[in-house]
């Protein structure tokens, strides 16, 4: 009978590619395809031009990792983000991002896509993200905004 180890945010930080750590394990996501990946680019240049207009927190592209502390879940790796907290240099940055942005892939549909991306939200506001977009480029109503609410503060 074997032992399997739980992986730490250490190990997180040898996974080529976007990563989540999950329950003691490394979740690897595929890369985007073409609109996906677009769409979280013009997300993140929008949070960029706010950075530089405001001088207040600091915008993410897809890829970068947040260090956060539930009993399940020690990495989010929004495909955009915005956060408030201090640099962190060349590690994951600390603390949820204040606002995060999901864009649906190409295997983000149906029920079980559905249940996970609800279970990332919860997550997302357990660890005190203010706002998540969910972007659904197969929609006419394409972002769905999702606020944390006043229970969860």
């Amino acid at each position: 009978m074997s032992v399997k180890t739980q992986a730490t945010i250490e190990d997180l930080y040898k996974v080529e590619g976007k990563a989540e750590l999950v329950n003691g394990e490394i979740v690897e996501m595929p890369p985007a395809g073409d609109e996906p990946g677009r769409a979280s680019l013009k997300v993140a240049a929008n949070l960029l031009n706010y950075e530089q207009r405001t001088g207040i927190g600091r915008a993410y592209p897809d890829g970068t990792g947040f260090h956060v502390h539930l009993p399940h879940r020690e990495a989010l790796s929004p495909d955009a983000a915005y956060h408030i907290g201090p640099p962190t240099g060349m590690e994951f940055l600390e603390g949820a991002p204040v606002f995060a942005v999901e864009v649906r892939s190409k295997n983000d549909y149906g029920p079980a896509a559905e249940r996970a991306m609800q279970a990332k939200r919860d997550d997302y506001f357990a660890c005190g993200t203010l706002v998540v977009w969910d972007v659904d480029l197969l929609n006419e109503n394409l972002i769905k905004t999702r606020y944390c609410s006043s229970s969860q503060l």
